[in-house]
């Protein structure tokens, strides 16, 4: 099961076609009390949450890094750091939102020792149509205080239709206002506040290329 920080970005990357993709699909995140509603972007702010599957843990860092307008709408730079397990050494990737409609309009990301790289975003409709269903399978269930080692929140309970998954979050934590998840393979807790958040990629992005990519990876793993 995805943690739910990858499916807010997987639907704001499928949404990035843009608002007559968004009504053909019959909805809008922010029309009602929608877990999507949870992007609370403050510049220079963020959090670090430890991650644990299958009894690996890692760090997982989510800060706001830059603001700009798109088209009249205030956008915000949502950048995502994870630490590498091999070798410890994080990877960064940011997007740049506009927060009222939650859409995505550019990706970077940079691997240590790699040059950064932009990556178009062209989302089929039947990505679309899955991850606005996934959006919906979320719902707030009530209200409830709880301890994380960051602090004391009080949090709203959503719950997953199907009973797999929990997310406690706080409009006092940003960007993402996730204090605790709760998956039957995964979880996630807040262990600290950011409040001088700096941008980590660096360098003029090249263009995304994947086939160059595979080739990196397959050299890593078949090493001569």
């Amino acid at each position: 099961m995805k943690p739910l920080h990858v499916t807010l970005l997987a639907a704001g990357l499928s949404l990035a076609a843009g608002a007559p993709a968004r009504a053909q699909m019959g909805m809008d995140f922010f029309k009602k009390p929608a877990i999507a509603d949870l992007f609370k972007p403050v510049v220079g702010s963020g959090s670090v949450y430890e991650t644990e599957r299958d009894q690996k843990k890692s760090t997982i860092e989510m800060t706001v890094v830059g603001q700009e307008s798109v088209d009249g709408k205030d956008a915000f730079w949502l950048e995502f750091g994870h630490s590498d397990q091999r070798t410890g050494r994080m990877a960064y990737a940011k997007m740049l939102v506009t927060k009222d409609d939650f859409q995505f309009h550019r990706m970077i990301f940079q691997q240590p020792g790699q040059p950064a790289m932009e990556m178009l975003m062209n989302p089929g409709a039947q990505q679309r149509s899955h991850m606005a269903d996934e959006m919906e399978k979320w719902h707030k269930v009530g209200e409830e205080t709880i301890t994380v080692p960051a602090g004391t929140f009080l949090c709203d309970h959503w719950a997953k239709d199907d009973g797999k998954g929990d997310v406690w979050a706080s409009s006092k934590v940003t960007p993402m206002s996730l204090v605790k998840e709760v998956t039957p393979t995964n979880s996630m807790t807040l262990v600290k506040a950011i409040s001088d958040a700096k941008d980590h990629i660096t360098g003029t992005p090249m263009k995304f290329d994947p086939e160059a990519m595979k080739r990196q990876m397959m050299q890593k793993q078949n090493p001569q």
